[in-house]
């Protein structure tokens, strides 16, 4: 499956080869026959041929419809088929959520997220195992007993839960930081954890930008992770692909509620398989544009999210720590 299905992206060559090769011939059409002019050949029987085969798999096409020149829509009724079949593979509400996490927009991105080492961006290999296996329901650890008592199974659900996990605060803070310095990046500069914004609790939202943000008034946001598969959030999440991460967006408006209406509160929540809410993709794609409106590079909005997705799967991986299968 591609990766905006929910895939890795490593596709079969099989699948692959009949969209590539009609694709081609439709594109280049014009080409051949101006090139088969003066040639006897007026008739291509390979494309007849395999144009009969992608046919008899997906359907007939319309006889008002040329060739499509695009891969992606030959390759398109494939993929389509596929994803029917992995859906009436799934078995339980675990399965049916990490599917739906699998294909949310932008969870895959972490396999797109370029490994520079400096950015903390260059995943170890332990890491991508972590990061594949949680995403396939494959086995992550063996069966263990927590540091908090509680019995581990083998695909390690409860790494991602557990209140004494050592990558909670450490995964929390790098999001937040790279929420930080992509704001900065844009030319908006940022305090982090920020005092005196009236809370009566003592308690600081996660930033503030230093000038207006929109409307004359300063953004404040607010980083937070949950687990797509907790027991608390698994009756939504196997019916929506975010609903866990609009949960927490909830709650945490709610718990900043008292601030002060001279600012903007944003919270930014993330599902450990990749989702999040609404806003936040609201508020990271303008994040992205001003990015691009600084540095010319029009990928900036796709790529963003990448290094969230990348920073989860590289704090997931230590709550797992030597019970990898290697």
């Amino acid at each position: 499956m591609p990766i905006k299905h929910g895939g890795l992206g490593i596709r079969q060559v099989c699948l692959l080869a009949l969209p590539a090769f009609l694709a081609s011939a439709a594109s280049t059409s014009d080409l051949q026959s101006q090139i088969l002019l003066a040639s006897a050949c007026t008739a291509d029987t390979q494309l007849d041929t395999y144009l009969a085969d992608w046919q008899g798999a997906h359907g007939p096409l319309s006889p008002s419809d040329p060739l499509p020149v695009k891969q992606s829509v030959c390759d398109k009724p494939g993929i389509l088929s596929s994803r029917t079949t992995v859906e009436s593979a799934i078995s339980d509400a675990c399965q049916t959520a990490r599917f739906l996490a699998a294909g949310a927009s932008h969870s895959g991105h972490w396999l797109l997220a370029l490994p520079v080492a400096s950015c903390g961006l260059r995943l170890t290999d332990e890491a991508v195992r972590v990061a594949v296996v949680l995403h396939l329901g494959c086995s992550v650890c063996v069966a263990h007993t927590c540091r908090c008592g509680v019995l581990v199974d083998a695909q390690g659900i409860h790494g991602s839960v557990c209140k004494q996990a050592p990558s909670r605060i450490a995964r929390h803070q790098a999001i937040n930081d790279v929420t930080a310095r992509a704001i900065t990046a844009a030319g908006v500069p940022v305090t982090k954890e920020p005092v005196g914004l009236a809370r009566l609790d003592g308690k600081r939202p996660d930033g503030l930008t230093l000038i207006p943000w929109q409307g004359g008034k300063p953004l404040t946001w607010g980083v937070t992770v949950v687990s797509t598969l907790a027991d608390s959030y698994l009756h939504s999440t196997s019916h929506s692909a975010d609903s866990a991460a609009e949960t927490a967006s909830n709650r945490k408006e709610t718990k900043y509620s008292s601030l002060r209406p001279d600012f903007i509160f944003q919270p930014v929540a993330m599902e450990t398989l990749g989702p999040l809410n609404a806003s936040a993709l609201n508020f990271l794609s303008e994040v992205g544009r001003q990015l691009t409106s600084l540095s010319g590079d029009s990928r900036e909005t796709s790529f963003f999210p990448a290094p969230l997705n990348a920073h989860t799967a590289l704090q997931l991986c230590s709550d797992y720590g030597l019970l990898l299968f290697l």
